[in-house]
């Protein structure tokens, strides 16, 4: 609070602690929601096997064995785009990819203007040329 660091050092570390929080608290509601999903995959299947075998409801069959699988392989992907996918493909990767397109772009506009300084400079120098002022 009575810090006598440069204010523009203070904003600087802000906005770091900033987008650190900002980071955790979506990484903390992905896997919430992903410990909600397994609650209920876990009550879901339960229901399902109550209802097939206890209840009657469609005993023709085991029809809750393909409810719980598609509801399985449904939580598999939830779970590997939490800790698999978010990891390698997260913020700070889309971070890293608009700076190295960004860069790539100011490359390119740069040549592009080098080159209309190039073509000046060469306009410029046969205009003044005096041999083409004779011809």
């Amino acid at each position: 609070m009575f810090s006598k660091k440069d204010p523009r050092q203070l904003s600087e570390i802000d906005i770091d602690q900033h987008e650190l929080i900002e980071t955790a608290q979506s990484r903390i509601r992905q896997k919430k929601r992903l410990y909600y999903h397994f609650i209920l995959f876990l009550l879901g299947s339960i229901f399902m096997i109550i209802a097939n075998k206890f209840l009657n409801y469609g005993v023709q069959y085991n029809w809750f064995v393909w409810g719980i699988g598609v509801w399985t392989f449904i939580f598999l992907i939830h779970f590997i785009n939490v800790f698999i996918t978010n990891r390698f493909l997260g913020k700070k990767w889309e971070r890293e990819q608009r700076e190295k397109l960004v860069n790539i772009q100011k490359n390119k506009l740069a040549k592009i203007q080098q080159e209309i300084e190039k073509a000046k400079s060469s306009e410029t120098s046969t205009n003044t040329n005096p041999d083409n002022a004779l011809t």
